[in-house]
């Protein structure tokens, strides 16, 4: 068993020279057979001839041509018994016998089963079952058997390959045992009379066929002179056939092999004679070819044959038959007797079959009939009916959302059975998503990641892969890939918004809950799960975490003790909010929290700045007999420590039981007391007034001042009073002018404020309402109502914690909305005390908080 092939025993086999040392054709690798057939050469050339030097010259060539293959070939005779040697494959591989099995030594044959083995005892290849060539291969010239070896430790592969040689053991076959031949003696000689010829399945010299007649003195038998397909095997006619001479001949056709040893076959050809009916039918043509698409419906017309008969009658009336169809028989076609239509009566199949041979004979309805023949070559073309097929394997699933770009996803592989443009297929994948698809190799690709990922934009990609022939119609698969994206911790919990604020009433319970502070955290699972905490500092002398706590899942900030708006109007703080991520990541939140009054502060009655009198809630004032109507006599002063409505003052003058009317009476809203009417006889000297001041807030809180005043004389009051009017009344003139630009610049803020307070209420309106017992409340814009405006409050500073630096004054504005009738009695007032006693009226001061 040579691991070359036969070209190369001609150095072997000639008789120019003898090779002493054969193991020269047994060289493990055809890469190194080159070198010891150029020093052969060179050993030749110094002995031989020129002609010999030319012979060796040609075979290096051969040699260098087939050390490229990087293959091992071996060549075994098909019908091998069992263990037949075939080579020293462990040896031809370089490999030592002892490391077979302890690398796995192992030989596997693409769909061959186990027609060849290895001892891996010795290292041989060995036939294991019976080998038939024409099985394996049929009638291809070619006949190799594919084995891989594959060895590990490490892992090898190599490739082998066994040409399986053909022997003569297949005899010519005939299709049929006999074959009738109807010949009508009016026949001339040279009459030729085609016969159907043996087959033989081997190939080469053991498929060449000879064929032999039996003696006879009409027929001689016609051999083809060539291979061509349309020179076939006939009878001619030697003689002319006399009927009532012989009316039938019986001829034995032998077709013999050119194998050694010989083999024949045998067919009985029955002649019979025909009489007067003397002309055949004759077809248009001898042969015809036919192209046919293999996705032709079942039914479709492939030709329409026609034969003519000369003759006359019904000896010229012409039937079509089907003599055989090659190369399987399969009734994949019908003859229609009468009009000679062939249809297809089959599935074809390029795939299973690209060519058939229809052999077709016309035949009279003379007495006897006679008969023409001809020859449908019918070509199957490739039709585009086979989808590519696709497989995705090797999935990295999930991806995470850090993957970078050029990462490979997944492998995928495509198919096609049909043939050229057909089977040429083209993979391409869904439009538009951060993938991509990249050839590594012939129907072999990859599929890449192309772009960054974003779990939270898109969690999970819904690809397609698209595989699509050149065929035209073009066919296409596809195959769905499921691409999860995994969550890495890269965004930090977001509030909806950077600020909120928050309005809490005063004196509320500790442990209340104020506000639910939440933040949304973009990623999955542990990267999303927010714990939130105060960011802790000083406020005032104390610590934040002593008036606030928030709690770390739910975000609910709690106020721990009662608030005091007169101690502290805003509180303002950050809350942290972080995720579980690895590493955490996290942002903060101001909250403004205003504290809200309540009217828990009565009224405090003020000691009078100048003239005689007691302490607080007392007044004492000498009043001169001789002042006219609406003389301002004295002032109750009084404030309130709350805001807004719960710090507006109003005065009301109290009667005594059973007192006459009394000649005073008390501004409103200014606590100035004036004189109804002028003084007589009749009034008390000392006057005791009792002054109600009276907050409105709910409920409404008071304070009682008690007015005492002393009627004198008037050469006596206008003393001590012109003493104080004198000192006061440069300083009334001042607050007079600055009171003006206070009321205007009040105005102008307050307006403002206003503005802003209708704008926040609108946003609150559209966020959802907050949670808690005693939660935030809602900013109330206050507003004057018929009760009118304040008369007087306190004017102080107070105290506004924010996180951005020290306390400080704030200045809340209201300004008067007072009806129509109200307004034009607290003016006539006004008007009334001025005109008595100018720079001397108290301004009606908007209240401050």
């Amino acid at each position: 068993m040579l691991p070359l092939k036969d070209p190369l025993k001609l150095l072997k086999n000639s008789g120019r020279f003898k090779m002493r040392n054969w193991s020269l054709w047994h060289c493990k690798y055809k890469e190194s057979c080159f070198g010891m057939y150029t020093l052969y050469a060179m050993f030749v050339s110094q002995r031989r001839g020129l002609g010999t030097v030319r012979l060796l010259l040609s075979l290096l060539l051969l040699a260098a041509w087939e050390a490229g293959s990087g293959q091992v070939y071996y060549s075994v005779s098909e019908e091998a018994k069992h263990g037949t040697f075939v080579g020293r494959i462990a040896q031809d591989l370089g490999l030592e016998l002892a490391e077979l099995v302890p690398r796995l030594f192992r030989v596997a044959s693409k769909g061959r089963g186990d027609l060849l083995e290895v001892n891996l005892q010795n290292g041989i290849l060995f036939v294991n079952s019976r080998i038939d060539r024409e099985e394996l291969c049929g009638r291809s010239t070619e006949c190799s058997i594919h084995l891989e070896v594959i060895v590990d430790r490490p892992l090898q592969v190599f490739h082998v390959e066994v040409e399986v040689k053909d022997i003569n053991d297949n005899p010519p076959v005939f299709p049929l045992r006999e074959q009738k031949l109807l010949i009508s003696e009016s026949k001339q000689p040279d009459s030729k009379f085609p016969l159907e010829g043996a087959s033989d399945a081997d190939i080469g010299e053991n498929a060449q066929l000879t064929y032999r007649l039996s003696q006879n003195e009409y027929f001689s038998l016609e051999l083809p002179t060539n291979n061509k397909q349309s020179k076939r095997l006939s009878l001619t006619l030697k003689k002319s056939l006399d009927r009532e001479e012989t009316p039938e001949l019986n001829l034995l056709l032998t077709a013999a092999d050119k194998g050694k040893p010989e083999l024949t076959g045998t067919i009985q050809l029955l002649v019979h004679v025909l009489d007067i009916n003397d002309n055949d039918p004759e077809f248009e043509q001898s042969e015809y070819k036919l192209r046919l698409m293999e996705n032709t419906a079942k039914e479709s017309l492939v030709i329409k044959l026609n034969a003519t008969d000369r003759d006359e009658g019904v000896n010229g009336e012409v039937t079509y038959s089907l003599m055989s169809i090659k190369p399987n028989g399969k009734p994949l076609f019908t003859l229609n007797e009468n009009n000679g239509e062939v249809r297809v009566n089959g599935t074809l199949d390029y795939e299973e079959n690209k060519f058939y041979e229809i052999e077709v004979q016309a035949t009279d309805k003379g007495n006897p009939p006679m008969a023409g023949h001809c020859t449908l070559w019918v070509e199957i073309l490739d039709a585009n009916d086979n989808a590519p097929e696709v497989t995705v394997t090797s999935l990295s699933l999930p991806v995470r959302e850090d993957t970078q770009p050029s990462t490979v996803i997944a492998l995928i592989s495509v198919s096609d059975r049909d043939s050229g443009a057909n089977g040429q297929v083209i993979c391409s994948l869904t439009p538009q998503v951060p993938f991509k698809i990249i050839s590594t190799f012939k129907n072999y690709y990859s599929l890449v990641l192309d772009s960054v990922l974003d779990r939270e934009s898109v969690a999970n990609y819904k690809l397609v892969v698209t595989a699509r022939d050149g065929g035209s119609p073009s066919l296409s698969a596809t195959a769905s890939v499921s691409v999860d994206v995994a969550d890495v911790n890269d965004n930090a919990p977001t509030f909806a918004q950077p600020e909120y604020t928050v309005f809490v009433k005063e004196n509320n319970p500790p442990g209340c809950h104020i506000f639910t502070v939440s933040a949304r955290d973009a990623d999955a699972q542990e990267n999303a799960l927010v714990s939130y905490s105060l960011v802790e500092r000083r406020v005032g002398e104390r610590a934040l975490s002593s008036y606030v706590s928030v709690h770390a899942e739910s975000g609910k900030v709690y106020a721990l003790q009662p608030l005091d708006h007169e101690e502290l109007e805003l509180l303002q703080f950050q809350v942290s909010a972080r995720d579980a991520g690895v590493p955490p990541l996290g942002s903060n939140v101001t909250l403004q929290v205003f504290v809200l009054d309540e009217n828990d502060n009565a009224p405090a009655l003020l000691p009078p700045p100048t003239g005689p009198g007691g302490g607080a809630g007392v007044v004492s004032q000498l009043v001169a007999w001789s002042v006219g109507a609406g003389h301002v006599v004295a002032k109750v002063r009084a404030v309130d420590a709350d805001s807004g409505y719960n710090a507006w003052l109003s005065y009301e003058l109290q009667a005594a039981a059973g007192a006459a009317r009394s000649p005073f009476r008390v501004g409103l809203y200014t606590g100035e007391i004036s004189t109804t009417r002028a003084l007589d006889e009749a009034d008390a000297p000392r006057q005791r007034l009792l002054v109600l001041v009276k907050d409105h807030g709910e409920p409404a809180l008071t304070a009682t001042a008690t007015v005492l005043l002393s009627l004198e004389d008037s050469g006596q009051a206008p003393k001590a009073s012109s003493r104080a009017s004198t000192g006061a009344a440069g300083a009334e003139a001042a607050l007079v002018d600055v009171n003006v630009y206070l009321i205007v610049a009040i105005c102008a803020v307050s307006s403002l404020f206003v503005l802003t307070l209708l704008l926040y209420t609108a946003l609150r309106c559209s966020a959802p309402p907050s949670e808690g017992a005693c939660g935030p409340g809602k900013p109330r814009l206050v507003c004057s109502s018929a009760v009118g405006s304040w008369s007087y409050s306190q004017q102080r500073r107070q105290r506004v914690c924010s996180g951005e630096g020290p306390p400080k004054a704030d200045l809340m504005a209201f300004s008067p909305c007072l009806p129509p009738g109200l307004d034009r009695e607290v003016g006539e007032e006004r008007q009334d005390a001025e005109s008595n006693h100018p720079g001397q009226v108290s301004s009606i001061d908007s209240p401050l908080f």
